[in-house]
């Protein structure tokens, strides 16, 4: 088999589980006017018609931002913002009119495509909008009055659950009605945002034009908390603050997971909802990842973590019952549900020692110093414990305990029941680290 056809194949099978766990989920995708100016706005057309056939009920809400400005410029006429916000007298209203009705006609056309050897051939999907926000006027503030600006009053949560029920993906802009029959432009985001926290959803999808938020070095930052997320917002501007805002909002409001990816990146939805990796940012109120306790439903994630070091001889070979047994000796980092990796504790307490065992950490998850978590776990739970001492047996790794303070011993060093249990056949050196 080709590399490729490899790939594809291990791909498929990875995304099994989160095309389980997705499948009747609602999610909100946030379509900014800059994502539907992108040249690859036909492959994330055809990405989110994928995951209408794989059975998520899908919310869309458009902006018009560039198209508004196009409009305005046309018309000779320049914007006004106040506390980057914009002031929309009747003739901006008119243009942003015009700039959501003709997106709304694009996107509903675009999702109707079922061309032959296209990749929505047969996809049968069906879109609705109507007057599903009602919406207020935002009025005067610090002496500006924003005129047809709006802010949200209400979300039709039983009429848009609704069409979801019947199948169909709802479409939602930046324009929202007043009981009184007039049309209020708001911000894409702050729809969005309010749309996923009354619908319970659980996930807000926002597309930007980063990939990811970054950190001060510039290095990409693929998972944050709300608190985390709030750190990070100081340091950004525009669009990427006022996106990272809205998912922090999402969060607070109940959505469990916002996600940031980019409209310029072909596939950056289908890789951040069916990879444990993703493509962009995920603002999380879950613990995504995390370092814990084992239970019995690791036992299977622990067995296909260390069998591939049991065949190589550098792990001993544990059978099913033998992890049952003892399973809660050991802790795992979990990432979104796969066992990343392991290690286990074994109490000597007549002797003040305790064995690090079986510190295992899976091939594709060796960066960010997942090993030395789970050392660090295993040494305070040795000195809560009363431990004096910590010791590993190992053949293949002395020199990444050596690295962390652990000194090369003889078995006399070990306790007199693991003295006896020693296999002389493995030659394993003995390391000890004082607690």
């Amino acid at each position: 088999m080709s590399s490729n056809k490899k790939d594809y194949v291990k791909f498929f099978r990875q995304s099994s589980p989160y095309i389980h766990a997705h499948h009747g989920k609602t999610f909100v995708i946030t379509l900014g006017g800059e994502a539907l100016a992108s040249p690859n706005l036909n492959n994330i057309i055809n990405d989110i018609s994928l995951l209408n056939s794989l059975g998520v009920r899908l919310v869309l809400v458009h902006g018009a931002r560039p198209q508004i400005e196009e409009r305005l410029s046309a018309r000779g006429l320049e914007s006004r913002f106040h506390n980057e916000k914009r002031v929309t007298d009747r003739q901006c209203l008119e243009c942003v009119m015009d700039a959501v009705g003709n997106l709304r006609a694009r996107i509903e056309s675009k999702l109707s495509l079922g061309l032959v050897n296209s990749p929505m051939h047969g996809a049968s999907i069906r879109v609705i909008s109507g007057n599903f926000v009602t919406a207020k006027p935002l009025g005067v503030i610090d002496g500006q009055d924003f005129l047809h600006t709006g802010a949200i009053r209400r979300i039709d949560k039983e009429a848009i659950q609704q069409q979801l029920d019947s199948g169909y993906i709802v479409l939602l802009s930046c324009l929202g009605h007043s009981p009184t029959g007039e049309l209020f432009n708001m911000e894409v985001e702050e729809v969005a945002t309010h749309t996923a926290v009354c619908l319970e959803a659980e996930k807000l999808i926002l597309y930007s034009k980063l990939e990811s938020v970054r950190d001060h070095q510039g290095h990409s930052i693929s998972r944050l908390s709300p608190q985390e997320a709030s750190k990070a917002i100081k340091s950004l501007q525009g669009d990427s603050r006022r996106l990272l805002s809205s998912a922090i909002t999402a969060c607070h409001g109940g959505v469990d997971r916002a996600q940031l990816i980019s409209y310029e990146q072909d596939g950056s939805l289908l890789l951040e909802l069916f990879t444990r990796d993703g493509s962009g940012t995920m603002v999380s109120r879950d613990r995504y990842e995390e370092i814990r306790a084992a239970s019995i439903e690791d036992v299977g994630g622990i067995l296909e973590l260390i069998r591939p070091l049991e065949q190589e001889g550098i792990l001993r070979r544990r059978s099913r019952k033998e992890l049952e047994r003892e399973i809660r000796l050991f802790r795992v980092i979990s990432l979104d549900g796969m066992i990343i990796g392991c290690a286990a504790i074994h109490l000597f307490s007549g002797e003040h020692a305790a064995e690090l065992a079986c510190l295992v950490v899976h091939p594709d998850y060796r960066e960010k110093n997942r090993g030395d978590l789970l050392l660090s776990a295993i040494e305070e739970q040795a000195s809560q414990q009363g431990m004096d001492t910590l010791f590993v047996l190992t053949t293949q790794t002395s020199h990444w305990f050596v690295e962390r303070g652990f000194a090369e011993s003889s078995q006399k060093s070990l306790p007199k029941e693991k003295r006896s249990q020693y296999n002389s056949e493995r030659q394993s050196k003995i390391l000890v680290k004082k607690l």
